[in-house]
């Protein structure tokens, strides 16, 4: 489970790195931007918390860091903005996700009284 884990974090990244940075034209809809953004960020989150269960402080580091990096990197593109209130929804869906994989983790691996 860990190793698809991580393999899943690894297709996250290379994917919302890719949508966060191609040309506006490229970017997929499906839905309400705001929640597309989280629910990403949610699920690379997940599949870190979950792949890297004993790293949660570097989890968190890396998910924050990707966040702001990638919108940073928006403000070189012309066409894309980079916009603090987008680095702040896609943060805190990352550090929920990996919050939530720890807690699954955790909940999973106490023996039930």
């Amino acid at each position: 489970m860990t190793t698809i884990s991580r393999i899943a974090s690894i297709v996250l990244l290379i994917g919302i790195a890719f949508v966060t940075l191609c040309p506006i034209d490229f970017r997929p809809e499906t839905g309400h931007p705001t929640l597309e953004r989280a629910g990403a960020y949610l699920l690379l989150g997940l599949a870190l918390g979950a792949g890297f269960p004993r790293q949660l402080r570097y989890s968190l580091i890396f998910i924050v860091g990707v966040a702001v990096g990638l919108e940073a990197l928006q403000l070189v593109d012309p066409g894309r903005h980079a916009r603090f209130d987008d680095m702040l929804v896609k943060a805190i869906g990352g550090v929920v996700g990996i919050l939530a994989a720890w807690l699954l983790t955790r909940m999973r691996s106490e023996p039930v009284a």
